[in-house]
């Protein structure tokens, strides 16, 4: 099992975060991550919108007449699975998406990704020097999710 990338993309589809998270993953020129992260983006909301139904409001999301106060957005993109990648994709409720790219058939992928997003609100949304929607330029973000990527390669051993 192996990670291999790292994309973080904003609401608006630009590319946060990006990095390579194994010496076995392909080297990609920031260039091609960009493309990477608008390419997904738009293929994301493609399928949102191709969605047949919107998920049902989440329990006790409605108020006292029982309409609904909150609504699931529609999920597009969840998981690509082909040839020896994996894509894994968690969109937060403001629209940020992790994308992690990993060999096929490694365990734990959207365990991982649910952990680097609190490793996100922990040292890039709570730190007062970073701007929403900006790259993300955090040493501490970047030594969670290396430390993140050991551990996880360490429960697959």
């Amino acid at each position: 099992m192996t990670f291999l990338h790292l994309f973080i993309i904003n609401k608006s589809g630009g590319l946060i975060h990006n990095v390579r998270l194994s010496d076995r993953a392909p080297a990609i020129s920031t260039n091609e991550f960009l493309l990477i992260g608008s390419t997904f983006h738009s293929l994301h909301a493609i399928a949102a919108e191709a969605a047949p139904e919107v998920l049902p409001p989440r329990p006790r999301s409605s108020d006292p007449a029982g309409r609904p106060l909150l609504r699931r957005p529609r999920v597009g993109i969840e998981s690509i699975d082909g040839g020896s990648v994996a894509i894994r994709c968690l969109q937060t409720p403001t629209g940020v998406k992790f994308v992690l790219t990993a060999e096929a058939d490694s365990p734990h992928m959207e365990a991982a990704l649910r952990d680097i997003y609190v490793l996100y609100a922990d040292y890039a949304l709570k730190n007062p020097f970073y701007e929403l929607d900006m790259p993300i330029r955090c040493e501490l973000f970047n030594q969670g999710v290396e430390n993140m990527v050991e551990r996880y390669e360490k429960i697959a051993r």
